[in-house]
């Protein structure tokens, strides 16, 4: 089994307030934190001042310039959020220097009495963008019918080398987070891609043990849940990947160092 990759996703979605970090200083020290307690990958939105969506880079690249200073974690952007950015400035991370990941949505979904649009268009046109710049896609899937939408990319010759999924479960009006519907995810996919499990609202670790018991990578944050427990909230991210870490190695599974991170996730592959 491969050691085991942590990303922390640092910004919650709701803006100022409750230690959520939301200016570059802010993020860049939780980031930094997180990496010493084991993350090896950060997950990061392009947000304004108020912790909203923007195509206004600025503050993203003056974050990114702010971490790269403190250590070399794996920086993932993001083409996601329910937003009215168009497709062009809703991957305006993949002009960063210095993101080496983005993710990739492959597909619409229902999303808290809304649709998250990620049109079959869209998908290629984000697909395209990551290719020529050389950045990892991270394949994001919230119903199981997503992963034929890997399989035509492919076919398209828009994804190369390891294929890495993002199994993202449990949004308001897709897929729930149970066993059964991460076993069926991961039966589907070929047995040596490597896949993350994120799990939104999550109220404790239990699903991350067995995301890690079954070899899969994880991801905690402010993003997808503050909680420590089913009774105590996290008072930061690096709380929450400290508890992380600790329960992988009490299970007996290895931390991935950010260098063994870029092997398992295949971007060696992309030079």
């Amino acid at each position: 089994m491969h050691k085991l990759v942590i990303c922390v996703a640092p910004v919650g979605m709701w803006g100022k307030g409750d230690n959520n970090p939301i200016t570059p200083e802010e993020i860049a020290e939780e980031t930094h934190q997180s990496y010493l307690k084991g993350a090896s990958m950060v997950h990061l939105h392009v947000r304004d001042t108020q912790g909203n969506q923007t195509s206004e880079l600025k503050a993203f690249e003056k974050t990114v310039q702010l971490i790269r200073e403190k250590c070399d974690i794996i920086i993932q952007g993001s083409t996601g959020g329910m937003t009215a950015l168009d497709a062009e400035d809703r991957c305006v991370a993949l002009n960063v220097l210095g993101v080496e990941m983005a993710t990739l949505n492959m597909g619409s979904v229902n999303f808290f009495g809304g649709v998250y649009i990620n049109t079959p268009e869209d998908i290629v046109y984000w697909a395209k963008k990551m290719l020529d710049k050389g950045i990892k896609p991270e394949l994001c899937i919230f119903e199981a019918g997503m992963i034929n939408n890997v399989k035509s990319l492919g076919e398209k010759g828009l994804l190369t080398g390891t294929l890495y999924y993002n199994f993202s479960l449990g949004f308001p009006g897709a897929l729930p987070a149970t066993l059964k519907n991460l076993i069926l995810l991961v039966d589907s996919i070929p047995k040596e891609s490597p896949w993350l499990y994120v799990e939104h609202g999550i109220k404790n670790f239990m699903p991350i043990a067995r995301a890690i018991a079954m070899g899969g990578h994880i991801r905690v944050g402010f993003e997808d849940s503050v909680w420590l427990n089913n009774k105590v909230k996290s008072q930061s991210n690096v709380e929450l990947v400290e508890k992380a870490s600790h329960i992988a190695t009490e299970m007996g599974r290895d931390i991935a160092t950010v260098k063994e991170a870029r092997k398992i996730l295949g971007l060696e592959e992309m030079g």
